[in-house]
């Protein structure tokens, strides 16, 4: 999930190492992601593109020579909020929800009786982000890596501080807002949000390797380890870890096959009606590059691209796609060092959408 602040055009991507063969139109993206790992700024990384053949480079683990596995599955953070908004604009085309009428209809008392559905999808309801408060750093994160922590636990950290500003005022990158909606989820369909999503988006797509962990520490199928430093500096294997306090928010387990999936059906409109279809993307002047679970950046090519990414502890991940059917999915598993990537998240999407 993502951990730092909103979603900008330069914070859109993650890093990567050692090359595989590619196809010559690849050989600019394997390049640079070979450029990422041997720099240090990642352990691994994966990326498909066009739905088409999976670039790697870097390692599967520390020490080893094992190669990151073609489509392996990683944690995949914030891109769990697409996921959530899709089913969230479902119950919308479906009438069991508006989304500009306030969340507290349905969930009387929860949060501040001001706001919207609307504003807890495109971060603007104001709500403080939890994950601000609990101890996610090097120094902290150790000593709760398997706690589980509730829905609710996780809102009234939000909700015990004052508003950032009045809802609709202002954008400010809140997890939280995501916990809400999946709350939300499972008042409406009497199930947990983690089924509707299954039932809703991954069954009918047939996301056989996409999963939602809930307080399950290991990662199913073949996939590369993530380290993250503790306080001491000692780069700590963190691949198993409890999930929870992400939720909604960021606890997902994908592939990129299985990302490349969703993002194609989502933007060709296959899962939403057709006017949900158009808030998805819609922006505002208070949200300009965010929409309602989806990013949107324009590049300096003048293309617009859609999507998400997301980071957890040890994993990184991108999904992004483009209106002329583009399509570009990366994971990144983090060797621990804290590395920073530079320029490499724009020059990838310029590689490819330019």
């Amino acid at each position: 999930m993502r951990l730092i602040a909103a979603l900008t055009a330069a914070t859109l991507l993650a890093t990567a190492g050692t090359a595989a063969a590619a196809p010559p139109e690849h050989e600019a993206v394997q390049r640079t992601i070979d450029e990422l790992t041997k720099s240090g700024g990642a352990l691994g990384i994966q990326v498909r593109i066009d739905g088409r053949d999976t670039l790697r480079s870097g390692f599967a683990e520390r020490g080893s020579s094992k190669p990151v596995p073609h489509n392996g599955t990683f944690r995949i953070g914030s891109v769990t909020k697409p996921f959530v908004s899709t089913v969230v604009l479902q119950l919308a085309g479906e009438g069991r929800l508006d989304l500009d009428a306030p969340v507290v209809r349905h969930l009387p008392g929860l949060v501040d009786a001001r706001i919207t559905v609307r504003q807890l999808l495109q971060h603007t309801s104001g709500l403080y982000d939890h994950t601000e408060a609990l101890p996610l750093d090097p120094a902290g994160f150790h000593s709760i890596r398997f706690r589980t922590w509730t829905q609710q636990e996780l809102v009234d950290i939000a909700t015990s501080r004052p508003l950032l500003f009045e809802p609709g005022a202002g954008q400010s990158y809140s997890n939280t807002g995501y916990i809400v909606l999946g709350m939300l989820i499972e008042k409406l369909t009497g199930r947990p949000y983690q089924h509707a999503v299954e039932q809703r988006i991954l069954k009918p797509l047939r996301l056989k390797d996409t999963v939602l962990p809930r307080t399950t520490v290991d990662i199913p199928g073949r996939h590369a380890h993530g380290y993250y430093p503790d306080a001491a500096g000692n780069v700590i294997d963190v691949t198993r870890l409890n999930p929870s306090w992400g939720g909604a928010a960021g606890e997902m387990i994908s592939t990129t096959r299985d990302l490349d999936t969703f993002l194609a059906a989502l933007l060709a409109g296959k899962l939403l009606k057709p006017a949900q279809q158009r808030e998805l993307t819609r922006t505002t002047a208070v949200s300009p590059g965010y929409g309602l679970g989806l990013s949107v950046v324009k590049l300096a090519c003048g293309t617009t691209i859609y999507g998400h990414d997301g980071s957890i502890h040890g994993f990184a991940s991108l999904m992004l796609g483009s209106p002329d059917g583009k399509r570009f999915e990366l994971s990144v598993t983090d060797n621990g060092s804290n590395a920073e990537p530079g320029d490499a998240y724009r020059k990838l999407m310029d590689q490819h959408f330019c």
